[in-house]
């Protein structure tokens, strides 16, 4: 239920400046050289943006994932996830390696770090052929002040979250050095409650359907992790890492009150669903990494192998009673239990040769296995286990991968980049006992150019071109349905064929201050949930179908500026984007059942821009007061769903820094305008209506602490071999 809900909320990936994020495929990483700075707050390094946060008055007394939210092009509106140019997804990585966490962790682990930790930070819009990422996401690079004591160090975090429910959280990090060996660790526990309410309305000229109510959501979460570093000499490291995270959403309860008109009787019939669910969900990630660095120019070799297991237990009663005579039409209880399973390896070297050229490449493996054991009961009317929509499906997955870039600076004013990626995927789908299997073997040959010119000093301008790939999740290929209403349900798809991206980027930077960036993004194979209508006995059948549809044109302008006024009292960071989208696809067909349904068809363009003002503004001069004044904007947009009504909050923050304490009061959404609103209308008269209030008008309340050698060394970061596959897990 909660993946329909989330589907349906069409702010995952969607929506520019509104919600979630987030997805994880394969593998890969490499190394970032860490650049010298000048004391300039922002600058335009080859491939990268660069916010120098030693230099910046915004980075005392807060956190890091608050600190990020003030970096020039990366944004967030919910609180839960981070965008660069307000659409594209942020990767993060920590000096120069992929985290090691699923999105959720990362988060708290960035709102439990201090910002007085961060050296800098790195936003590379278009990732060269090295970086592992999908689609047009992006990367965030934050690199850790580098100390030299041994010693105990950690923060303390107390969180209150008051929006519809009261939601308290805490958590505790931990970092230790002693000789050779360091090590950081993590716990954090909280509870979530969300509440949302939905109005739900499809249908045409002769039968209209609606649907109104509430969703219920508790989750309890715990999660942690554990880094190990050891120094075996000057020039190897060896390093170990284990990462896990659990949730229980138990009792979460959707009731809806359903409408079914027939228009042309004028008749009426009245239904009530209810819909109670219990998930657990639990992974776990091991990782182990070896470097060498083999001169003292920068030459590295890095090996890695990582194992990582998901497991997702999910069951829900789904009730449908007749209003007037009070009779149960239809009940039927529902299993979608999930286990993945993947082992990642991956090599990587790095040469640097004489006149400023660096050699990079390297190879990597993924082995994954899903098994989905679904089951359908109906119990009114009592026909027993549905063979239709009961299947035990499993997946594996093979992706084999090898990059290799050339890097090269000629003199001051010039420097470029050009490599590719070979990804070579097997995969292979049964439904066991069914003879129902098909294999989908492909190649994927992802090249990469960019081009980076520095004008004179104030002026830099700089061009990058990227292919990449975007698989679908693995919970997506399950072939079950999850039921909104009797005859509304999200239907899953294991024939989904991954997307191809072409990006490029132009960007224009002046003094360091000012930016402007031209994107054009080209999609094949688009993947996206597609709402399928017809009758059936008088009454409309509404199904989400996961599927590829077409092709798709994204068009950007982003200006912006980050800029510091009264001598640092005030720190301005405003972007404005101006969007313009092509969409071009048809889909009539179930591709699980073969049904056939009046062709939803997507040949529309659209227009639409966002403005996002972020104000940090210091109280007083002991630097121990802040006020954070926060708004953005979103206009109407069409998207594949159909049109998106305008979007907007206000969000209001004030700090006080007292000695290793911090106290932070937050009031987000404070217009309560943060509200979606879809209208979707088809040429042969369906139409498909969702409202959803998510009740994103909240305070929270944070206390920070931090205590022990606050000069402490951080210890060496390493990737993970399979950090893209922890995307697509869903967890």
């Amino acid at each position: 239920m909660k993946k329909l809900l989330i589907t349906l909320s069409f702010l995952s990936g969607i929506v520019a400046f509104a919600q979630k994020a987030p997805k994880k495929d394969s593998v890969k990483t490499e190394n970032i050289k860490e650049v010298v700075m000048t004391k300039k707050v922002f600058q335009k390094k080859s491939d990268r943006l660069i916010f120098d946060v030693a230099n910046s008055p915004i980075a005392k007394g807060t956190n890091s994932f608050d600190l990020l939210k003030d970096t020039p092009m990366v944004s967030s509106t919910d609180d839960k996830t981070l965008k660069i140019l307000g659409k594209n997804s942020a990767t993060i990585f920590i000096n120069g390696k992929k985290s090691n966490m699923d999105a959720e962790a990362i988060i708290a682990m960035l709102k439990s770090t201090p910002s007085e930790d961060i050296s800098k930070i790195e936003v590379i819009t278009v990732p060269s052929s090295e970086f592992q990422v999908e689609s047009n996401d992006g990367i965030i690079n934050i690199i850790m002040k580098k100390k030299m004591n041994d010693g105990v160090n950690g923060t303390l975090k107390m969180e209150n979250n008051q929006g519809y429910y009261n939601n308290p959280s805490s958590g505790i990090s931990v970092n230790f050095r002693k000789g050779k060996l360091g090590g950081s660790g993590n716990l954090n526990f909280g509870s979530w409650t969300q509440r949302q309410y939905y109005q739900l309305g499809n249908g045409d000229n002769t039968f209209a359907q609606t649907s109104e109510g509430t969703i219920t959501d508790p989750n309890l979460n715990l999660g942690g992790y554990l880094n190990l570093d050891y120094e075996i000499s000057a020039k190897q490291n060896l390093g170990f890492s284990y990462n896990n995270r659990f949730n229980w959403s138990l009792d979460s309860v959707s009731e809806l009150y359903n409408e079914g008109k027939n228009l042309t009787e004028n008749t009426i019939n009245r239904t009530t669903t209810n819909n109670v669910e219990d998930s657990r969900t639990k992974n776990h990630s091991f990782n182990l990494n070896y470097e060498w660095k083999t001169d003292d120019l920068g030459s590295k070799l890095v090996l890695n192998s990582a194992y990582l297991t998901y497991q997702r237990n999910q069951e829900n009663v789904n009730v449908t009673t007749n209003v007037d005579s009070q009779i149960i039409s239809r009940k039927f209880q529902q299993k979608i239990p999930q286990i993945i399973n993947n082992y990642g390896f991956m090599a990587d070297y790095i040469q640097k040769l004489k006149k400023e050229t660096t050699l990079s490449f390297g190879g990597s493996f993924n082995k994954t296995k899903t098994d989905n054991d679904v089951t359908l009961e109906s119990i009114i009317p009592p026909t027993g286990i549905d063979a239709e929509q009961s299947n035990h499906f499993v997946y594996n997955e093979n992706i084999t991968g090898f990059y290799v870039t050339l890097e090269k600076s000629f003199g001051e004013k010039f420097s470029g980049k050009i490599g590719s990626r070979l990804e070579m995927t097997k995969s292979n789908g049964e439904v066991l006992g069914k003879e129902q299997d098909f294999d989908r073997n492909y190649n994927s040959f992802l090249p990469y150019l960019s081009a980076n010119y520095i004008i004179n000093k104030d002026n830099n301008l700089s061009y990058a071109f990227s292919s990449r790939v975007r698989r679908p999740s693995f919970w997506q290929l399950n072939p079950s349905r999850m039921y909104l209403t009797e005859n509304n349900y999200v239907q899953n798809n294991p024939f989904m064929k991954a997307s191809t991206y072409y990006n490029q980027e132009l960007n224009y930077m002046l003094k360091n201050s000012y930016f402007v960036v031209l994107n054009h993004s080209y999609i094949t194979d688009v993947t996206e949930q597609i709402p399928l209508q017809r009758k059936i006995d008088g009454v409309t059948e509404l199904r989400y179908i996961r599927t590829n549809y077409g092709d798709k044109q994204e068009f950007g302008l982003t200006v912006g500026m980050q800029k510091m006024f009264f001598k640092g009292i005030w720190n301005a960071n405003y972007t404005a984007t101006l969007n313009h989208n092509i969409f071009n696809g048809i889909v009539d067909t179930d591709p699980i059942t073969g049904d056939v349904f009046p062709a939803f068809v997507l040949d529309k363009k659209t227009t639409f821009g966002s403005l996002q003002f972020n104000n940090d503004i210091r109280l007083s001069s002991k630097k121990d007061w802040y006020l954070g004044v926060n708004y953005f904007y979103l206009t109407s947009q069409e998207i594949e769903f159909g049109k998106l009504g305008s979007l907007q909050s206000l969000d209001l923050s004030l700090k006080k820094i007292w000695n290793d304490w911090t106290f932070l009061v937050e009031a987000s959404d404070i217009l309560g305008q943060n509200k979606v609103d879809i209208d979707s209308r088809q040429d042969n008269g369906y139409y498909n209506i969702v409202k959803q209030n998510q009740y994103n008008t909240q305070v929270n309340f944070t206390i920070t602490y931090n205590f022990g050698n606050q000069k402490l060394q951080k210890i060496r970061k390493s990737q993970n071999a399979n950090d893209e596959i922890r995307k697509r897990t869903g967890g």
